[in-house]
């Protein structure tokens, strides 16, 4: 299926949000699929990602988390990403990370909602979340703020999932009512097999539908295909996953 992409504005309590809007290029509504970006934020290699989600038959919006510093891209980032030779981008990164509060997410998260809700091209119903790095961070706190509109969330080498903070997202869970699939890299030490244990410990508690697994040997970032981190084959696996996930939740649902 053939799509459209361009750069949106989404008007938010703090300003505008520069975004990147992609949709099969038939004219009809699909359902509604928000994405939220790595540290690395939004650039061609994350808009590539939302087309080929937009390509199966879903409108994507990728807002760029960071907007409070800038349009996109927030930071000079080389054409291939290798932390181990930039590391002066993480110092640039993390700032921007530490400030999204869970308040300012909340207030993010709900225009981008209302954005998607009002668009001709969305169908009506919940929409699906999927995150990166951080992302997966905020996907999961995004679906316990806002559990009627949200009808399933991804996460992909994502962290922290568990911290000792009292906004640690495993500690928001049992709000959520939608289905989760997170995958984690096998070689990652943001997310430990401790980690991973406590988050899936929180989701059954919680009695939250969900499936995790470890992709052996892939690296945190593995879906990234601009980073020294990117795994073809883990990537593969990540889209047959997520476009499943999105399939069987989000298509014959309304209000």
């Amino acid at each position: 299926m053939t799509t459209h992409g361009l750069t949106v504005d989404v008007r938010t309590s703090d300003g505008v949000a520069d975004a990147y809007l992609a949709h099969p290029d038939d004219g009809s509504p699909h359902p509604g699929v928000l994405v939220f970006q790595d540290g690395f934020g939004l650039r061609p290699a994350l808009r590539s990602l939302a087309d080929r989600i937009a390509a199966h038959g879903y409108t994507v919006l990728l807002p760029n988390a960071f907007y409070r510093h800038g349009p996109a891209p927030v930071i000079d980032l080389p054409d291939f990403i290798d932390p181990d030779e930039r590391p002066e981008i993480f110092r640039q990164v993390f700032p921007m990370i530490r400030a999204l509060t869970p308040e300012l997410l909340r207030s993010d998260v709900g225009a981008y909602l209302a954005y998607l809700a009002a668009a001709p091209l969305v169908t009506a119903g919940k929409v699906g979340l999927t995150g990166y790095c951080m992302g997966a961070r905020l996907a999961v706190l995004a679906a316990a703020m806002f559990p009627d509109r949200v009808g399933a969330v991804a996460g992909f080498h994502g962290g922290p999932l568990v911290t000792d903070t009292p906004d640690s997202p495993h500690l928001a869970v049992g709000n959520i009512t939608a289905e989760l699939y997170f995958a984690h890299a096998g070689e990652d030490p943001h997310m430990t097999p401790e980690h991973i244990a406590r988050f899936d410990d929180a989701l059954a508690a919680a009695g939250v539908r969900h499936r995790t697994d470890v992709y052996p040997g892939a690296r945190h970032g593995y879906t990234q295909a601009d980073t020294s981190a990117y795994d073809p084959a883990a990537a593969e696996r990540h889209y047959r996953e997520l476009l499943a996930l999105f399939d069987r939740t989000l298509h014959g649902q309304s209000d």
